[in-house]
């Protein structure tokens, strides 16, 4: 097996010769086999050992037995203990989430530490099987049938080309020790469950169904490349700048396929891009959440950012009379001048009576029930209703900020000045303030 190995790391180009490398070693027969290959090819090994503390003294066990191996072949060994049941609380995500986010980030830190090419973990061909029909029952698009990726930045995946019966002639042919986790057989997980109980029914069906999955998955692979690029290309043209255009989308090949592309990676779920997918000549106003994105439809766009702070709403940033500039919560330049001053017809700019302000100004988010007297105009108007005469979507309106004397708004940033504060003949100094 070692001559498939090393054809295999060369052939995906994983690992460079003599390379330093941070083994994920768990104990079991994946991981020692993957450990005792890559020392046999003369990797510079540093084996890595999480203890999640989630099997009671069997974690305690194997964190014990991999040193204690290590130790007697040589092999410099390192490991870390996490609290994972309260981790995953914290987080309000599932154990295994938990157990992976804590295993790669820590592996990311070692292998830092150690400057090591890369981190190498045992998944094979089998565990690429099974994630493809995870994949597929929970819903994924084309890259999830794909299988598990031979190298993903610095994670490599060395046995990927072997199977677990493979692994386990080795592990016989070399006498190897190793541990069992008691947790691989039971079948509340779903991957267990795939591996316990479906395929083994569809080798009832096909007996190398496993074969044929993964030659699939492989065959899918090379046909995501040729997708990717082309994806990539219409991706770039329809979504820029947080914003999808909607007549551009709908005149793409797959539009649903395009909204796939765009926020799966942004954490949103396939039946929210289904149900954005069918909005797209609805009225505007929809909100789609994912858990950090939101995606808000506008005319002729899907508006696209991140899920603002609700506390951000209440707060006030003051300004008082020696303030010259302010970058947050919005960048403003600020300064006073005679009433000689040219006044510049540019919303970006404010121009009022120095002396009808109240310091200090204060800057905050416009909230329902604030009005004001529009520029040019006698009657006092709603801001939520000069917003809506505007056409502002919204973002936009969450977007808004106002600057205030006393409880009197003196300035929709960037959009309109009140007339209450403007320059007249009688001013004698204007104050001036420019948005970027």
């Amino acid at each position: 097996m070692i001559k498939t190995i090393r054809a295999f790391i060369e052939k995906e180009k994983l690992l460079t010769p003599s390379a330093q490398v941070i083994v994920g070693l768990s104990g079991g027969k994946d991981s020692m086999v993957l450990l005792d290959l890559l020392t046999l090819l003369g990797y510079r090994c540093v084996a890595a050992h999480c203890n999640f503390h989630l099997r009671g003294e069997e974690s305690d066990r194997d964190a014990s037995f991999v040193k204690k191996w290590c130790k007697s072949i040589g092999v410099p060994f390192t490991s870390i203990d996490f609290d994972t049941s309260q981790y995953a609380a914290d987080k309000k995500i599932s154990i295994e989430m938990a157990a992976r986010e804590l295993r790669y980030r820590w592996f990311g830190i070692i292998r830092a530490q150690y400057e090591a090419e890369a981190v190498a973990v045992a998944h094979h061909r089998d565990d690429s099987v099974e994630t493809v029909l995870l994949n597929l029952i929970r819903g994924t698009g084309i890259r999830g049938l794909t299988g598990i990726s031979p190298k993903s930045r610095t994670v490599v995946r060395p046995l990927l080309c072997v199977t677990q019966a493979e692994i386990e002639q080795y592990v016989a042919d070399r006498g190897l020790p190793y541990v069992d986790d008691s947790s691989n057989a039971d079948d509340v997980f779903l991957r267990n469950a795939i591996r316990i109980n479906i395929i083994p029914r569809l080798e009832e069906l096909n007996p190398a169904v496993r074969m044929a999955i993964s030659r699939t998955a492989q065959h899918l692979s090379e046909v995501e490349k040729v997708y990717r690029a082309s994806v990539r290309a219409t991706v770039d043209t329809v979504f820029q700048d947080g914003r999808i255009n909607i007549p551009m989308l709908r005149g793409t090949v797959s539009p649903q396929s395009i909204l796939f592309e765009i926020l799966s990676p942004l954490g949103f779920g396939p039946s929210t891009i289904e149900d954005a997918f069918l909005c797209m000549d609805s009225t505007p106003g929809k909100v789609f959440c994912s858990s950090h994105y939101r995606m808000i439809k506008d005319r002729d766009y899907f508006l696209i950012d991140e899920i603002p702070e609700v506390s951000d709403r209440e707060r006030s940033y003051f300004i008082d009379r020696e303030k010259k500039e302010i970058s947050v919560p919005v960048g403003l330049k600020i300064r006073t001048a005679d009433a000689t001053v040219e006044l510049r017809k540019d919303s970006r700019f404010l121009y009022a009576d120095y002396h009808q302000l109240q310091f200090p100004l204060e800057l905050r988010k416009w909230r329902e029930g604030d009005w004001f007297v529009p520029f040019g105009m006698k009657g006092r108007k709603k801001v939520s209703d000069y917003f809506t005469d505007r056409k502002f979507s919204l973002k936009d309106k969450e977007n808004a900020w106002v600057l205030l004397s006393g409880d009197d708004i003196v300035w929709i940033v960037g959009e309109r000045s009140d007339d209450r504060f403007k320059v007249t003949d009688s001013t004698t100094g204007v104050f001036i303030a420019e948005s970027d």
